[in-house]
């Protein structure tokens, strides 16, 4: 009990999260955010990032960093497609706890719908869909093969995008990590984005249409 005590203090700060974890917890991390339900809730963008940062001090070995981070990605997704496929179904019906909201579920098939595959890449970067768009995906029978590919593209061009772009510009502006809280919040603002834009685009359509 104490060590998930532990964990969720040091979810309110992204700094002492990544150092407290170290290499297997951020390989759990976002493993569970990417494959388990329970995850979305995880600071994805901003933790790869400043995991980067850290690498770029030397706390993390960067090649092992991203190696070991691309694996949690794409594994975490090849079980949420197996979610999916094996009962995800059930999901759809199922009451909000927590842990679960069956709107973030509901919204991302919504979006695999209206763009297919390649939502299990663009929803890398988008809170909350990229927890659950392998579980739909599974749920709407795409080919293995076919979610394979989307999920290793995915994984590994958001892990490096995110890993690598913190430890480039932790190597070349050292002092930005003491505006870290900054840098988040423009992290989480931008991954959020089109979450935005898509409310805006849901709202004013139907205002159009009243009209």
């Amino acid at each position: 009990m104490e060590f998930i005590k532990d964990f969720f203090d040091k979810l309110r700060d992204i700094q002492a999260l990544v150092a407290w974890a170290g290499y297997v917890g951020l390989f759990l991390i976002v493993f569970s955010e990417t494959g388990l339900l329970i995850g979305f809730f995880l600071p994805g963008d901003s933790l790869l990032f400043t995991a980067g940062l850290f690498a770029a001090k030397g706390m993390f070995n960067i090649y092992e960093l991203c190696l070991l981070l691309c694996i949690a990605a794409v594994v975490g997704d090849a079980v949420g497609y197996y979610i999916g496929k094996t009962g995800g179904h059930a999901l759809y019906s199922r009451e909000d706890s927590r842990f679960f909201k069956r709107r973030h579920l509901l919204a991302t098939k919504e979006f695999y719908e209206k763009y297919g595959g390649i939502t299990i890449v663009m929803a890398r970067w988008m809170p909350f869909a990229r927890t659950f768009a392998p579980v739909v995906a599974g749920i709407a029978e795409m080919s293995y093969p076919k979610f394979a590919t989307y999920n290793i593209v995915g994984g590994v061009s958001w892990v490096l995008s995110m890993t690598l772009g913190g430890y480039y510009l932790g190597t070349i502006f050292p002092e930005i990590i003491q505006h870290l809280e900054l840098v988040i919040i423009v992290i989480v603002f931008l991954s959020i984005l089109p979450g935005i834009i898509k409310y805006l685009q849901v709202k004013y359509g139907k205002s159009k249409e009243t009209a």
